[in-house]
């Protein structure tokens, strides 16, 4: 499938030390011709860390899309019924954001973004970077997966010693993942080996 022409939101949430490779991964689909709607959680907009302030991410984003960043709820939603998106992505994806996601939270401009993109009955891609998938947040990332128009970039265990609950997804299947979402399938193997 060639992705040119297609309409990709990309939403981050506050994984921050993990933007870097998503915004390789959005110059790629950039590059492809994918028209790429950036959307940012209000933690991403408003925090500061070793990684970059707030500000800084948005202005990389629009540099990046030649779009306005969505910061806003009422922003977010006409992604659903006027401004339909043919996939949204929340990369990265935390566990907080994954636990609202799975219990029908929807309190930030990415999560809304998602929501309005499954009322349009149209694939949302998943790339899980948190410390908690295979702690209490497991729950959720069971419902996720057992989801309707909901995928993941293939994911595993980034250092089991350590960190025995941490997932993180491989970005570099990004591409992949959105390609099989749009034609509502898993790409596969979803569990990989770091």
């Amino acid at each position: 499938m060639n992705l040119k022409g297609k309409r990709v939101g990309v939403g981050l949430t506050g994984s921050h030390h993990t933007f870097s490779k998503v915004f390789l991964q959005i110059e790629n689909l950039m590059n492809q011709g994918v028209e790429v709607i950036p959307i940012a959680s209000y933690t991403v907009q408003s925090t500061e860390t070793k990684f970059g302030r707030g500000e800084d991410h948005l202005k990389k984003l629009e540099e990046l899309t030649g779009q306005k960043v969505i910061t806003s709820m009422p922003d977010a939603e006409p992604l659903g019924p006027d401004k339909p998106l043919d996939c949204m992505v929340i990369a990265p994806l935390t566990g907080n954001s994954m636990a609202k996601f799975a219990n029908g939270i929807t309190d930030n401009p990415v999560l809304m973004a998602a929501k309005s993109t499954i009322r349009n009955q149209n694939p949302v891609v998943l790339s899980v970077t948190t410390n908690d998938a295979l702690g209490l947040n497991g729950v959720n990332l069971m419902r996720l997966l057992n989801s309707k128009y909901i995928f993941f970039v293939p994911f595993g265990q980034d250092n089991p010693m350590k960190k025995p609950n941490s997932l993180v997804a491989n970005l570099d299947l990004l591409e992949d993942t959105i390609k099989s979402a749009i034609d509502h399938e898993q790409l596969q193997p979803i569990i990989i080996p770091f």
